[in-house]
């Protein structure tokens, strides 16, 4: 595939992906509205590739807007969709955002594909589609349980839509389900920025390191684990953009018109072991408290990631340490910090 839509290409992730898009030699074009990134990321993007992909400022949740975008652009060989909502907590206190943004904005999406012949599509999905699962590690033969947040419900929502699809009009996806990505390019040119106040841990404790935010919050110390925080699987961005390539190249040449794939180290981390291992390896005291439990969250969640060594030929390389170093040496460059 030469000519791939990135949507949300100027987030967290979208923004590492296209960067191993274009250094693999691919035509690149981005939409993004930019509620939750920087048009700047597109500066990062070219000092490390030195290319400047093509972006547009598109809300896919407006049909029309989205039908001028693929009138002016033609010739799509796939779509790898990053346009969602993201926030488990956010989505229990604004679920109107989280199930127009997450499944209206995929169904215009879908129409916009099919009526212009782009028959490939990898879906950003995550690890919260399993619900409470009843097996840890995590395999994709884990019994999908009832969501515990709309951020979950709608990613539940996105993979059925798409089988459906695939069924009914042939369309060729795989689901990526994720389970925690963290760190930043290696270049410090890009990582994790969020707009408002930061959602996912690390820029929570990168940007308290830094002086930005006065302490962090561990959302509860009680839970069935060895020191009471929540585990979770780690997994450096750049190894997950890895797997879009990894998944790409899978999707052009297999037979299948629908596969779901883990993406995860296999290994769980607790969230006090990971502020530990901050401040070991940057030696930078971050202070925190502990707070009550927060909404959605549950106890432990790692993946079993064998389907993806097996069928896309992909593994994570990148251990916490180094995606902790990497989104310090990114909050630092950003902020000016010698």
């Amino acid at each position: 595939m030469d000519k791939i839509l990135v949507t949300g290409g100027l987030g967290y992730i979208g923004s590492h992906v296209v960067v191993e898009l274009l250094e693999k030699g691919n035509q690149v074009v981005i939409i993004d509205d930019l509620s939750n990134a920087y048009e700047s990321v597109l500066d990062g993007i070219q000092k490390i590739t030195d290319k400047r992909p093509l972006w547009e400022n598109v809300d896919i949740k407006d049909k029309t807007s989205l039908s001028s975008f693929f009138d002016k652009h033609q010739g799509f060989d796939g779509v790898i969709h990053f346009a969602a909502s993201k926030s488990v907590g956010e989505s229990v206190a604004n679920p109107m955002l989280y199930y127009q943004n997450n499944v209206v904005g995929l169904l215009n999406l879908i129409d916009a594909c099919l009526k212009n012949n782009v028959n490939n599509f990898i879906f950003s999905s995550s690890c919260t589609v399993y619900g409470k699962p009843d097996n840890l590690p995590i395999s994709e033969d884990e019994p999908i349980k009832p969501a515990s947040s709309p951020y979950g419900a709608t990613k539940q929502m996105g993979e059925q839509i798409l089988e459906d699809f695939s069924k009914s009009h042939g369309l060729k996806t795989i689901f990526l389900r994720y389970f925690n990505p963290v760190g930043a390019h290696s270049s410090g040119l890009i990582g994790e920025l969020p707009i408002n106040t930061p959602q996912n841990l690390v820029p929570f404790v990168t940007q308290t390191a830094a002086g930005v935010l006065e302490k962090l919050t561990v959302f509860g110390d009680d839970y069935d684990t060895p020191d009471g925080s929540c585990i979770r699987d780690y997994i450096h961005v750049q190894d997950l953009a890895d797997a879009h390539i990894a998944a790409l190249n899978y999707l052009e040449s297999s037979k299948e018109t629908c596969e779901v794939f883990n993406i995860g180290t296999g290994q769980g981390n607790s969230v006090l072991e990971l502020i530990n291992s901050f401040m070991e390896v940057t030696g930078v005291e971050v202070p925190y408290e502990v707070g009550e439990r927060r909404a959605g969250d549950l106890p432990e969640l790692y993946a079993n990631p064998e389907k993806a060594i097996r069928k896309l030929n992909w593994k994570s390389k990148l251990d916490m340490k180094q995606a902790l170093l990497d989104a310090w040496r990114w909050e630092k460059n950003y902020r000016g910090i010698k």
